[in-house]
């Protein structure tokens, strides 16, 4: 008998559910995107760490020229907070923004089975098929959901109506700046380096990343900063028009007297950092938080990336998390010839002991630099990787 071909859903259409459905489509399967924007995603996000397992799908395929689309650092650096040289390291780490990576994943893609503002309500288990129901009216039947819309995912919420994020205690401010804009001490400090600082219960670090429009290069930072839960959180994340937000606060929305708070408050960093913080016009918040599933498939309904495992960025594996969860489906539809249960049965297992244990990791280093001051410069317990610290570094030359 031939292989069958599912007929496959996948809900989200941000970088997750486009590895996804490229995966999937791959190895015979019948995929359709739905993505509930009404518009293209190519304005989210800021820096993204590239990693091995996300670009692979590319370098197989000969979509992506990394030298073009990623910018790359060869040394890690840790400051001190009078702006002296602490700690340095080799690494091969590569970098790219949301715009460039979304982009490159979408025109990979078949424009026609990806669809804008497709609002997923309801699934229902018919047995050998599932029901997706649309808020537009539409319904229509697969044999596989994949949910990979994100931390806010709707698959998840009708599979586990009662799981919910669960806030860490502190935001990540996010924000780019121009090259070409970088004052005197930022110029002379952060380029061409992954740059960290750890303060007290607090970190700071920046990388580069090709610009939105594709040219030039953009310095990227984060700076995470404690935040009580309640009111202060709350007024945090009310925007200038008295809109409360839940998980981010896009750049352009962040009230006046949090900023003047974060700029004053930058005068404790290190002077490229202060610098820095202060020249970005338009810092965004992202708030950390914790969640993780009970299990990854339901019948023929799974979970994959941020859908399943929320990570906090600390070891940069959030997207590369994706993609593994991708390739592994795949094969596992490939192997099992297009049985559906047969796949999920085979390919939930180890993906559920990936994500606990970078959940696990990525939560450990989080607390130590923001609650108990234990984050150690340097320590290879709290580098990037996915499966391990320091497996997010790119061979040599690449």
């Amino acid at each position: 008998m031939p292989p069958a071909r599912p007929h496959v859903a996948v809900v989200g259409g941000s970088l997750g559910g486009l590895i996804t459905a490229l995966q999937l489509r791959d190895v015979g399967c019948d995929v359709q995107v739905f993505e509930r924007s009404p518009v293209p995603l190519e304005g989210r996000g800021a820096g993204i760490v590239l990693h091995p397992v996300t670009t692979r799908y590319f370098e197989d395929h000969g979509l992506l020229d990394l030298g073009r689309v990623s910018s790359s650092a060869r040394t890690l650096r840790y400051l001190t907070r009078e702006g002296d040289v602490l700690l340095e390291e080799p690494i091969v780490y590569r970098f790219t923004s949301y715009a460039t990576l979304y982009a490159a994943l979408v025109d990979s893609f078949e424009a026609d089975r990806y669809h804008l503002r497709k609002d997923l309500v309801a699934l229902d288990d018919a047995g050998d098929r599932v029901v997706a129901r649309f808020a537009d009216g539409v319904t229509e039947s697969f044999d596989m959901v994949v949910g990979a819309d994100g931390i806010r995912s709707t698959v998840r919420g009708l599979l586990f109506s009662d799981l919910r994020p669960a806030y860490a205690g502190y935001v990540g401010w996010r924000g780019t700046l121009p090259v070409a804009e970088l004052p005197g001490r930022a110029n002379e400090q952060l380029r061409d380096v992954l740059t960290y600082h750890v303060g007290e219960r607090t970190h700071v670090l920046s990388y580069e990343i090709p610009a939105t429009e594709g040219q030039g290069r953009s310095m990227n930072w984060v700076w995470y900063r404690n935040v009580p839960d309640g009111p202060p959180l709350e007024a945090l994340l009310t925007d200038r028009s008295g809109t409360r937000h839940n998980l981010s606060l896009p750049a352009g929305a962040v009230g006046d007297e949090h900023l003047a708070d974060l700029r004053a408050a930058a005068g404790d960093l290190p002077s490229a950092f202060t610098d820095l913080t202060r020249a970005t016009p338009e810092p965004f918040v992202q708030v950390i938080v914790d969640l993780e599933v009970p299990a990854m498939v339901r019948g023929r309904v799974c979970l994959v990336g941020d859908a399943a495992f929320a990570l906090r960025p600390h070891i940069a594996a959030g997207t590369a998390k994706a993609a593994a969860d991708a390739r592994a489906l795949a094969r596992a539809i490939e192997e099992a010839a297009g049985d559906v249960p047969a796949a999920l049965a085979a390919w939930e297992p180890s993906q559920m002991v990936l994500g606990r244990a970078t959940t696990a990791r990525t939560r450990e280093v989080g607390e130590r630099a923001q609650v108990t001051g234990t984050f150690h410069p340097g320590d290879p317990e709290v580098a990037f990787g996915l499966f391990r610290p320091k497996d997010g570094n790119f061979p040599t030359g690449v």
